[in-house]
């Protein structure tokens, strides 16, 4: 798919001459943008659709083989996961993805993401710049190709999204003291993990861009701080805010769990200060090695345990991991701000 989507426009940017120069401002091969976006982000984002549906799919399995679905609610949880696989393999939706990548994306792209300059796939002519042959295979096939893959991806996340909000719906049997910190939620948190590929796609996206912009066209790294920010935000909140729908529930689970197993607490302390404290006719030895002692310190764990309970399911583990696998591809574009060799001299100064 991905040479389908180059292979053509290098053939043609080589019949009208602007695979080097010619009279065009930026020729082909040094559209480092869509030289990323169509060998780089478009495979990882392939390569990242058919990884994240294979760890995804067995979690709807997990909420069940922890009992964390009621009896009387598996028939609505069975209804999400129904309604989920439906909307995933319709193919009326793909169809309407299509047709918004070619009614609106074609659209966005020749209107705000054009260069404003003369390029291999824009060239001028008498009545104003008109799309060149290599301009018109990448307006209405390579761009429509990666367009469409990337729509699907946000569809597929607002499937997630959506049956996530479903499950909320239902009144969970969640464990305050289970030891995963989460009441038995924690695996959601690991779905992040196999998002780091989405994110390094985007990432690698907005390098492709950075590097036309800087190194082509001679724009400062500087001036897109506000681009750069965005993109992490935007990976961040399309990863991490579906999980928040549980933060209610989360929230209620910890509330009661302090409630119940501090009232736990305070009856079990009473009843063990009366027998070992204000009760002074013991006989000698029978303090030693009672389970009633051992117990003391168990009781003081389990309360423990709900007091440090995490009300949301999303780790700062997570949180690094998505930010790292989006800045890393960005890495090379601070070499147009510092050579190489200034930064390793800077480096040896630090370590040495």
């Amino acid at each position: 798919m991905a040479l389908l989507a180059w292979l053509p426009l290098l053939a043609l940017s080589s019949v009208e001459g602007h695979v080097f120069g010619g009279d065009v401002v930026v020729p082909f091969l040094h559209d480092l943008e869509v030289h990323v976006r169509l060998l780089l982000a478009l495979p990882l984002l392939i390569v990242a659709e058919r990884v994240t549906e294979a760890r995804v799919r067995p979690m709807p399995r997990q909420f069940i083989e922890r009992g964390l679905i009621p009896d009387n609610a598996m028939t609505p949880f069975q209804r999400a996961i129904e309604s989920a696989a439906r909307l995933r393999d319709s193919a009326f939706a793909e169809i309407l993805l299509i047709a918004f990548v070619y009614g609106g994306g074609i659209l966005i792209w020749r209107r705000y993401v054009v260069a404003e300059t003369v390029t291999w796939y824009m060239i001028p002519s008498p009545d104003g710049p008109r799309l060149s042959l290599a301009g018109t295979w990448y307006a209405w096939v390579s761009l429509p190709i990666f367009q469409f893959i990337l729509c699907r991806w946000y569809f597929r996340l607002f499937i997630w999204a959506r049956f996530l909000w479903h499950v909320s719906r239902i009144r969970l049997k969640l464990i305050p003291t289970h030891p995963d910190g989460l009441a038995g939620l924690s695996f959601l948190s690991n779905t992040l993990r196999v998002l780091t590929v989405f994110a390094a796609a985007h990432g690698t996206l907005l390098a492709g861009y950075l590097a036309t912009h800087v190194i082509i066209l001679g724009t400062s790294l500087t001036e897109f701080k506000a681009e750069i920010a965005a993109m992490l935000v935007l990976v961040l909140c399309v990863a991490t805010v579906p999980l928040l729908v549980f933060v209610p529930q989360l929230s209620e689970a910890r509330r009661n769990g302090l409630r119940d197993y501090g009232r736990l607490a305070m009856r079990y302390v009473s009843e063990f200060d009366v027998k070992w404290i204000r009760d002074t006719n013991h006989k000698p030895g029978m303090l030693l090695g009672s389970a009633d002692i051992q117990s003391l310190p168990d009781m003081g764990t389990s309360y423990a345990t709900v007091r440090t309970m995490r009300t949301v399911p999303v780790t700062s583990d997570a949180i690094y991991r998505l930010t790292a696998a989006t800045m890393v591809p960005m890495i090379p574009m601070l070499l147009t701000m510092m050579p190489l060799e200034q930064i390793l001299r800077k480096l040896a100064t630090i370590i040495l």
